[in-house]
């Protein structure tokens, strides 16, 4: 009895065969290694250290592309300013739209641009009483939040600044020298 070998398939088919195996391996290697579009920006890395001679007044402590000061910093805001388009850093002891007072983290999970400002109201609440009290009349005060637009937030942007203002409209009044 004759045993028959099993006939091998033409060189060109077994070349065939490979190169598909060889590219499905490469697409799922391609796959499992690209990057994944949800991931958070990373942080921002910290500020170097200084002393507070080093500069006269408070520089930001954090790059972020929205307004975000530290707590002292005077500033104009286009939303209360006629001469600015974009929040600036102004000296205290020039007239100015209004000061930082606190420095707050929004909570994960907002959705929605409506929802980052009633968390950044909800946030600003108390110290902003605190610091309308501690103002001893002169007033109204009013409390102008500074935070991310819900792009940002979604890079894990969550930094946001209180300022109390003497103003809530374009034109109106300005502070004159730094709060108590």
């Amino acid at each position: 009895m004759e045993s028959q070998t099993p006939a091998r398939p033409p060189r060109r088919v077994r070349t065939a065969v490979i190169a598909l195996v060889a590219l499905a391996l490469v697409a799922a290697a391609a796959l499992w290694l690209w990057p994944d579009a949800k991931k958070k920006a990373a942080a921002p890395p910290p500020p170097p250290a200084s002393s507070p001679a080093d500069s006269p007044s408070p520089s930001p402590a954090k790059v972020l592309p929205y307004p975000y000061f530290l707590p002292g910093t005077c500033l104009d805001h286009p939303q209360l300013s006629t001469t600015v388009t974009r929040a600036e850093e102004r000296p205290c002891a020039q007239p100015h739209d209004g000061e930082a007072i606190v420095n707050v983290v929004l909570p994960d999970g907002l959705t929605s641009d409506t929802q980052i400002g009633r968390a950044l109201r909800e946030l600003c609440a108390a110290p902003l009483a605190e610091w309308q009290q501690r103002q001893g009349g002169g007033g109204p005060y009013y409390g102008f939040p500074l935070g991310p637009y819900l792009a940002y937030y979604q890079q894990g942007m969550h930094d946001a600044t209180c300022t109390l203002t003497a103003s809530d409209r374009q034109g109106g009044r300005k502070l004159t020298g730094s709060l108590h």
